[in-house]
């Protein structure tokens, strides 16, 4: 079945997460074509600084993250499309079902889109350090609201952007000062907030998920409530309690 959802970017997304966070197989022609159609989207009107275009579907409606989370403005919704579409076409990879002179130009296609869209991500990133800097505070790894922090942390997980490790350790760091005390995090949108961590390197992530862990046993001992987004928190809750 295809991973493609015409009018949405923000499905097509959600079809490709949801057969990688459960390790269902891709055949190499609905990586193509999930591909090939995220990165037909780069740079359209409406993108977060040349990455990613929602469809006018998406910006009338919003989006929920991939753990249910409702993402409520436009800009917002935007930004965190770009990095999760960002982070699809480095998950998704390769062309290999065409010919190999097709194959080659589908590459480059789709990767000068990612290239394109990287650096547009990347002057905004470099931009937001600096100013923090510029104005005697420490970088902290985040990048607008708790939600947008959490999806540039996904893409810098899956290796894209720059300087990964720099960027993740000063956000964990950022968000070991905004515990609440009770298992989860001021600003930050806790199942999703886990999704990040559970992507990253067990030695930079393992302290926030052990704070995190008294919830998820609650949430693993309980059964899924039947729809999409309590299963992937089920499945997340029993994946990172099997970590830490």
């Amino acid at each position: 079945m295809s991973l493609v959802r015409p009018d949405s970017l923000a499905a097509t997304l959600d079809a490709v997460n949801e057969a990688i966070f459960f390790g269902r197989p891709l055949s190499k022609a609905d990586r193509r074509e999930a591909a090939a159609w995220i990165a037909a989207r780069q740079g359209l009107p409406g993108s977060y600084h040349g990455m990613f275009a929602p469809t006018e579907s998406d910006r009338r409606g919003g989006m929920r993250l991939f753990t249910g989370e409702r993402v409520a403005t436009r800009a917002a919704t935007a930004h965190i499309l770009g990095e999760e579409a960002c982070r699809a076409l480095i998950l998704l990879g390769g062309t290999g079902i065409l010919p190999v002179a097709h194959r080659l130009e589908a590459c480059a296609t789709q990767g000068a889109a990612l290239a394109r869209a990287t650096e547009g991500m990347l002057a905004r990133l470099r931009a937001a350090e600096e100013r923090e800097r510029h104005m005697g505070r420490p970088w902290l790894g985040q990048y607008c609201c708790g939600r947008c922090t959490a999806a540039l942390w996904r893409h810098l997980a899956a290796g894209g952007l720059e300087r990964a490790e720099h960027h993740l350790a000063a956000g964990v760091e950022a968000l070991r000062l905004s515990r609440d005390g009770e298992g989860r995090w001021r600003r930050y949108p806790f199942h999703y907030t886990v999704l990040a961590l559970s992507e990253m390197d067990i030695s930079l992530a393992i302290d926030e998920l052990r704070y995190a862990a008294p919830i998820l046993q609650r949430l693993a001992r309980r059964a899924p409530e039947g729809d999409a987004f309590a299963t992937r928190r089920h499945t997340l809750a029993q994946g990172v309690l099997g970590k830490v």
